[in-house]
């Protein structure tokens, strides 16, 4: 896994719809993440107005910083198992008879088809994905096709304080809706736990809306990130 960089050097495209001939999808249902400060709305649509992104600085402007501390200790299980349905009760969607990674799915996709009997399970989808500008013909059968993102990692969550929670805030954190995103999985992957100085989604018009979504986590869970990833957050909205 990465372990975040202290520079100011834009990560790099890593391909997508900013000029390298991949067809942009446009953002489909996708709200903008301003206007969707809980994450059931779907998606992340870009910010594209000079009104929004001084906005989107004011916001990120809030968030704290400080150094990123070790890895030691971290599991993805002391956040719970994925994908589920009995984090605390105030998280949206919770207990509400579906995993996580199926409300999200249902929650972004379009044309959505259910195993049968069932209003839950998604076998097939169609996705607008955020970080690639891509249209993703989504089966059950290819499943890692689909990831769903921890927008703030969960390996950064630890580094940043989350070692130190109780085991229901870390299963909130990994499964409120707010820090959820379907993506394409292969770009998902080369993520890891690395902060905005260190990835960037490819599709460069969505990254202030990113750089917003990672700062509305990092404010409702009071979770610090580095200075150098708030200055590369500030940046993609013109700071």
């Amino acid at each position: 896994m990465l372990a975040g960089c202290e520079g100011l050097t834009p990560p790099a495209d890593g391909g997508g719809p900013s000029g390298s001939g991949v067809p942009t999808a446009g953002d489909g249902r996708a709200v903008n993440p301003l206007d969707n400060p809980d994450g059931t709305k779907p998606g992340l649509a870009a910010i594209t107005s000079t009104e929004d992104k001084a906005r989107a600085r004011a916001l990120i402007g809030k968030v704290e910083t400080k150094g990123r501390g070790p890895r030691t200790g971290y599991e993805r299980d002391k956040f719970g198992y994925a994908w589920m349905d009995s984090a605390p009760a105030d998280v949206p969607f919770a207990r509400n008879g579906c995993d996580s990674r199926n409300d999200l799915l249902k929650r972004d996709g379009e044309d959505l088809r259910f195993r049968s009997g069932s209003d839950c399970v998604v076998m097939a989808l169609t996705l607008h994905d955020p970080y690639t500008g891509k249209v993703i013909e989504w089966t059950k059968s290819r499943a890692t096709e689909v990831q769903i993102d921890h927008v703030m990692p969960l390996s950064y969550d630890w580094q940043m304080g989350a070692s130190r929670w109780t085991e229901d805030k870390r299963e909130a954190i990994a499964n409120d809706p707010l820090n959820l995103v379907p993506v394409d999985g292969r770009t998902n992957s080369s993520k890891g736990d690395s902060g905005p100085a260190s990835w960037l989604p490819p599709n460069k018009r969505i990254r202030c809306a990113y750089s917003v979504r990672f700062a509305q986590v990092s404010l409702k869970y009071e979770l610090p990130v580095t200075a150098a990833d708030k200055r590369m957050m500030l940046e993609q909205c013109g700071g």
